[in-house]
């Protein structure tokens, strides 16, 4: 039969008269307690914090790149770095001529009708982009209706380009967002009005949203911000603006002609991009040896290397952040030594009155464990708050008084709660609390009892 306490098992009734002596003697150190505590608070907010911001800064990556199209394959034209480049001022420039043209994307849709489910191009046109007093360099594209799906782009305002846009050669084009912010007023709707392109005038039928990765890595790898694009229709490109596009910049002036500046190329499904990427970049290279005057992007691969990338850094700040935990072990177990130096005396009566060993051990490492229990939860608290703060100042920060000149307009560091990083803090905590709080615990279990009694 077993033997029972106040109604309950002996064996529980033990454990939970242990956990009371081990509670009551931390309360009677309160301070004590919360700065031994501190240390695990603050590990496992530093862990949680560096989880949230390395976690952000992969989905932000990931998301950009998401945008580029990850079943897409960009296969673009480059000027070879011994081209003829533009003469200078009051000289006749050279027309340097590269790239992919018509024929090769003729070849290229009959050899890949099968395989790809969209194959749509881009001619790069215009000189500037112009309305009224106010000029830019253009960004202006003839395409065609699919890409508003194969760039993963969306109309805010009016509509996109059609096949019937096309088959006409209507002179329509589609702005970006930053094109509209530049050129119109805030309140007036740029959708009916007219933008010129060098010499030629066009009829605005459509804005599209803002793309959200202007100056990221997505932008970087096409080259330019689709925010300040213009798109009309290719035949229109074709027909009524030519292949040469000539820029003057500080003086000098570039002519060159391209036919087809992109050519994108989107996978059935993401299982067959790494495959279709591969055989296309054989089909291209077999036209043009060496790859010289054409580079081949495939978002999916950039996509795997941003998130090994960003794996590789939450390990490093993981590791920099577990340091503040081991400090926090460190000082519990400093603390408990202390500790059991202080209660020598209180060590030898609980031996004389029968406690063994391991009961001594137990009560040890009940207040270790409350402690490092406790900070935890507490950490974690701490450390969400932290992790929302930090995205908040970021934001925030460019419009503080004194300071805000500091930050760039576009300063932004997205994080995102990582609940992988919460668990993985708190069970460390837990068991940083255990495993430095054993050593402590054997030293007091193994004082002598009857020279623990005569010590003051």
């Amino acid at each position: 039969m077993t033997a029972r306490l106040g109604g309950l098992p002996f064996g529980v009734s033990f454990l939970l008269e242990i956990v009371r002596l081990g509670l009551g003697n931390l309360r009677r150190h309160m301070l004590r307690s919360v700065l031994t505590a501190l240390g695990i608070i603050l590990g496992v907010a530093a862990v949680i914090a560096n989880g949230g911001i390395g976690e952000g800064a992969k989905r932000e990556a990931v998301a950009q790149l998401e945008r580029l199209g990850a079943k897409n394959i960009i296969v673009r034209s480059q000027q070879p770095t011994d081209s003829a480049q533009g003469g200078g001022s009051g000289r006749a420039a050279f027309t340097s001529r590269y790239g992919l043209t018509r024929a090769d994307l003729k070849v290229l849709r009959e050899e890949f009708a099968d395989e790809a489910a969209e194959i749509v191009a881009l001619k790069e046109v215009g000189g500037q982009v112009l309305r009224g007093a106010q000029r830019r360099t253009s960004q202006a594209y003839g395409t065609e209706p699919a890409f508003i799906r194969v760039a993963n782009l969306r109309v805010s305002r009016g509509r996109y380009l059609t096949e019937e846009d096309l088959s006409e050669s209507a002179m329509v084009a589609v702005i970006g967002s930053e094109i509209a912010r530049l050129h119109f007023q805030p309140f007036e709707d740029p959708v009916g009005d007219t933008i010129r392109i060098d010499t030629r005038t066009f009829k605005i039928i459509g804005v599209l949203e803002p793309v959200g990765f202007a100056g990221g890595k997505g932008a970087a790898q096409l080259g330019r911000d689709l925010n300040l694009d213009v798109h009309i229709p290719l035949t229109t490109a074709n027909e009524t603006l030519g292949d040469v596009v000539m820029r003057t910049t500080s003086g000098n002036r570039s002519m060159s002609a391209v036919q087809i500046s992109d050519i994108y190329f989107t996978a059935k499904s993401r299982e067959t991009v790494l495959q279709l990427a591969e055989l296309v970049r054989r089909a291209v290279e077999v036209r043009r040896p060496g790859l010289t005057d054409v580079a081949i992007i495939v978002p999916f691969e950039l996509l795997e290397e941003a998130r090994k990338t960003a794996a590789l850094w939450q390990l490093v700040l993981g590791a920099i952040a577990g340091i503040s935990l081991l400090v926090g072990g460190i000082g519990i177990m400093n603390i408990m030594l202390a500790s059991v130096t202080e209660r020598t005396r209180e060590i030898g009566i609980r031996r004389a009155l029968g406690a063994t060993r391991k009961h001594i051990i137990y009560q040890f490492l009940v207040e270790t464990g409350v402690l490092s229990v406790i900070g935890g939860i507490i950490g974690v608290g701490v450390g969400i708050s932290l992790t929302l703060f930090i995205a908040w100042i970021a934001t925030a920060a460019r419009n503080l008084p004194l300071i805000g000149g500091w930050f760039p307009a576009d300063v932004n560091l997205p994080t995102a709660i990582a609940p992988g990083s919460i668990v993985v803090a708190f069970f460390v905590a837990a068991l940083t609390g255990i495993i430095f709080g054993l050593y402590p615990a054997i030293q007091a279990a193994r004082k002598d009892p009857i020279e623990a009694l005569r010590h003051n």
